[in-house]
């Protein structure tokens, strides 16, 4: 068991994940064409996502998540299954790149760390854009979608180049979310 293969894997993983907090194909599409080209070994159960089809498939959805948002109300909509989709996303990425791990390992870091770290980033994003709703009555939904969706690229290429430094962008992601919450739920 080679253990910085698994270290560079579960960073990677856990940066596709917060990828998915912010949009669910983006990371997917990525990680499938960083399958497909060979830059990145899939687990053997999850070689599919590595395929043309795969790519295809993948590319088509993203494009159509990142259009959709742009749609005044379906933006809205979109947000409500976020949160589930996101985390289903984020606790498949991490299993798709975590191989050499016992099953029960690997469920439960793509669990808590894939899934926990997407839905944690979703949840943020979708307070955002309500926040965006309420307070420019939607004006502001585009600018906060083209962030989200450049921020999702981003931080999945990061993931699939430099997987150590995605992850200290996750931490302090996180952390930065979680001041958000306190300053918020101070005030309250």
């Amino acid at each position: 068991m080679d253990y910085v293969s698994i270290a560079i894997s579960a960073c990677l993983g856990i940066g596709l994940s917060a990828s998915a907090g912010f949009r669910v194909f983006i990371p997917l599409l990525l990680l499938s064409i960083a399958g497909y080209t060979g830059w990145v070994p899939l687990n053997s159960d999850w070689a599919w996502a590595g395929s043309l089809t795969a790519v295809i498939v993948l590319a088509v959805a993203a494009v159509v998540e990142v259009g959709a948002y742009y749609i005044p109300v379906v933006d809205n909509f979109l947000d409500s299954i976020m949160v589930p989709l996101a985390t289903i996303a984020g606790t498949a990425v991490v299993v798709a790149v975590v191989g050499d791990l016992d099953p029960v390992y690997t469920w439960a870091l793509a669990i808590i760390a894939g899934g926990g770290t997407a839905a944690t980033v979703a949840t943020t994003t979708s307070a955002a854009r309500l926040t965006s709703t309420a307070t420019t009555g939607g004006i502001g939904n585009p600018i906060v979608s083209t962030a989200e969706a450049g921020f999702s690229g981003i931080l999945a290429v990061l993931a699939l180049v430099w997987p150590f430094l995605a992850i200290i962008v996750v931490i302090i992601l996180l952390l930065l979310v979680r001041k958000l919450y306190k300053t918020v739920f101070k005030k309250v």
